[in-house]
């Protein structure tokens, strides 16, 4: 089976989108090509989306920040011409457009902790991108999330295999990413709990100092605060995975050779 993915503009769970679904390079059953537009997000740069077609997918999954936005929405039309099943990844602000895409007929995964970054040309610079992306990916990843995310591209690729369109139409908040964790002990919950909802909320921040704020004395202290709050709260997931690292209890879903996810608990144990 052939996976396109298409990536506009940068989220964090976009980064390791295509290596999350085939973590090891062995999985037989599916082949990956992925076309980006790079950091950019224009109307200009969905082009990329008609470049996708040439290798002719079974299945799209186009990730962008924010869905609602009119380039997000042009790429989409693009690949929805296709005729091939397309899925949505897009964080918080696109929930706004939730009930669109449905009607639309696409499914959708959207990250409510993947929030935006602080884009102040006084604050943020590559290392401090860097950075930040790093804390956002170890809370998505440590937390539940980036599990809550390939589980459902693997069952859409199941359900493909058995000639069935059923598309994932899913909300990561802190209840289903953290339970995609599958914590063992409740104070790794908690703290994985906590840490979600911390990334959540950075995005208030975020927006208010990127597009609502003016001052320069203002919106400097807000992008560093919410860049202090992303770290926090990276420091919080990798405390819960420490947890259940200590207990021998770490969850663990690996992809087998033909696409089935396995489970361990036990590090020496092997999954099955």
């Amino acid at each position: 089976m052939r996976i396109g993915i298409v990536k506009l503009g940068a989220i964090a769970t976009s980064l390791l989108l295509d290596y999350i679904l085939d973590e090891r390079a062995e999985r037989e059953d599916i082949e990956i090509r992925t076309v980006t537009s790079g950091p950019k997000l224009r109307d200009a740069d969905v082009e990329i989306a008609e470049k996708l077609k040439e290798f002719n997918p079974d299945l799209i999954v186009v990730a962008s920040p924010n869905a609602a936005l009119p380039a997000a929405k042009k790429a989409r039309q693009i690949l929805k011409e296709s005729g091939k099943p397309v899925i949505v990844i897009s964080d918080a602000p696109a929930k706004k457009v939730k009930n669109e895409l449905e009607a639309e007929g696409f499914g959708y995964i959207l990250v409510t902790a993947d929030s935006m970054i602080g884009a102040r040309r006084e604050f943020l610079d590559p290392t401090e991108m860097t950075l930040y992306n790093t804390d956002v990916m170890k809370v998505l990843a440590a937390c539940g999330a980036f599990r809550a995310v390939h589980l459902a591209i693997d069952q859409a690729i199941e359900e493909l295999k058995a000639g069935n369109v059923e598309l994932p139409k899913l909300v990561v908040d802190v209840e289903r990413a953290v339970n995609s964790g599958y914590f063992s002990n409740p104070y790794a919950r908690a703290k994985a709990m906590a840490a979600y909802t911390i990334a959540e909320k950075v995005a208030d921040i975020t927006t208010k100092a990127c597009f609502m704020e003016k001052n320069p004395e203002r919106y400097i202290p807000l992008v560093a605060s919410a860049h202090e709050m992303m770290r926090y709260a990276a420091k919080l997931a990798d405390e819960a995975r420490e947890i259940e690292k200590a207990n021998d209890s770490i969850c663990r879903t690996p992809h087998a050779k033909d696409g089935r996810v396995l489970s361990k608990r036990e590090l020496m144990k092997k999954p099955s």
